[in-house]
């Protein structure tokens, strides 16, 4: 099943002055036409044109609503290229020897990659409690 991704521009208000167009309907099917032939040459495909309501602030403390005309497109994003599971024993020893990281000896196991000093405490002897009389090391309950 193909997978799209989309892309949503506000529509044009106005049309754009250009030579040889006459009046406001003219002037906007072009703008328009512009547009959707610029996102086209980009892959998008033009789906469909919403009015979608939006909240506004008006004044300090007011809302007001208004509604925003809106363009989708969408386009298909290419499928990653399937890789096929190794089948047999030695395309997975391959496949194994390839994801180790670490090198190795023949017959040895990895080398374990060790943390930085100081990352836990050393352990070494009990420490003598605080408390006056006690020389176990345990502290009272």
């Amino acid at each position: 099943m193909p997978q799209y991704e989309y892309k949503v521009v506000p529509a044009p208000v106005k049309g754009t002055k250009t030579k040889g167009l006459k009046g406001t309907r003219e002037r906007f099917a072009h703008t328009l036409m512009t547009l959707m032939n610029e996102l086209g040459r980009e892959g998008w495909e033009y789906l469909r044109a919403d009015s979608l309501p939006c909240e506004e602030r008006q004044g300090l403390t007011g809302k007001s609503t208004s509604f925003q005309n809106l363009l989708i497109f969408r386009r298909e994003i290419p499928a990653a290229p399937a890789q096929e599971a190794p089948s047999t024993p030695e395309e997975i020893a391959a496949s194994a020897a390839a994801s180790l990281r670490a090198e190795t000896e023949e017959g040895n196991a990895p080398a374990v990659e060790r943390g930085s000093e100081g990352a836990a405490p050393g352990v070494g002897p009990a420490s003598p409690s605080d408390e006056p009389g006690r020389r176990d090391g345990m502290a009272a309950e």
